[in-house]
């Protein structure tokens, strides 16, 4: 009885080395991939939006193009925008591909990379318009913004003695529409944004100077050891990205301008 006891436990013990023998074999002729996950709206054009069933714009493949420099295979998690940044908070996302401004409020939770965009507060006009040339010609005109956004808040702050009678909306369908139709004097928004709206749907609307304020867009990481690396590996790809002139081509795909340098 010990005896086949023994050439029991011998012959599994066998089996099992076997199994483990395998096993390594296999995995070690597999690499191990590397994934990032990131996050994006699904629904902000032209920067991260779906086309049927495939997401594109200008933020994801820039993001695809840092990706593929540093090997990994992206993992998109598209959700709102609130949804997106506190995921981030929670360690769930390793970044945000959304044209995320950079503020000093987000900077005391978040390091950031290197600009790879710049979001301008731009002025917008009907086409007839011949009045509003720059932001000294909205003195007692009506101007539109989103409600909340940061381009009504910039238009705030250069309005310190209210001269501006400023109208804000809910959503930018409306904006739109009551400039088109001079319901509104003018309407502020990011340049980027009104560039591509006006291309994609022939808008009859036109920019009234340069940028009356600019925000810097980039990725945001958890503070940790973790993510600070992956953040300076990303610089790298950006700065790589910039130097070959891949942001600038990218920018002009999707707007028609290059939002990576400010305009003067």
């Amino acid at each position: 009885m010990k005896r086949l006891l023994f050439l029991i436990i011998s012959a599994l013990t066998i089996l099992a080395l076997a199994a483990c023998g395998n096993g390594s074999n296999q995995s070690s002729g597999k690499k191990e991939e590397k994934v990032l996950h990131v996050g994006a709206t699904g629904q902000s054009y032209p920067f991260a939006y779906k086309e049927g069933d495939k997401l594109t714009g200008y933020d994801v493949e820039v993001t695809e193009r840092i990706a593929k420099k540093l090997g990994y295979k992206i993992e998109w998690q598209l959700t709102d925008f609130n949804g997106l940044m506190g995921q981030l908070e929670t360690g769930k996302l390793d970044t945000i591909s959304n044209q995320v401004a950079v503020t000093d409020e987000r900077k005391e939770k978040y390091n950031f990379t290197d600009t790879y965009a710049y979001a301008g507060t731009q002025i917008v006009v009907s086409k007839d318009n011949k009045d509003i040339k720059s932001i000294k010609d909205l003195k007692g005109k009506t101007v539109a913004a989103v409600l909340g956004s940061n381009h009504a808040k910039n238009l705030e702050k250069l309005d310190p003695n209210k001269e501006f009678k400023i109208r804000t909306y809910e959503t930018q369908e409306g904006t739109l529409t009551d400039v088109q139709l001079e319901r509104v004097d003018a309407y502020v928004n990011a340049r980027s944004v009104l560039l591509a709206q006006i291309e994609k749907n022939k808008l009859p609307l036109k920019l009234a100077g340069n940028p009356i304020a600019y925000e810097e867009v980039a990725y945001p990481f958890k503070k940790d050891n973790e993510h600070s690396e992956l953040r300076k590996q990303f610089n790298k790809a950006i700065k790589e990205l910039r130097e070959d002139g891949t942001l600038s081509k990218l920018s002009r795909k999707y707007f028609k301008d290059d939002v990576t340098i400010k305009q003067n």
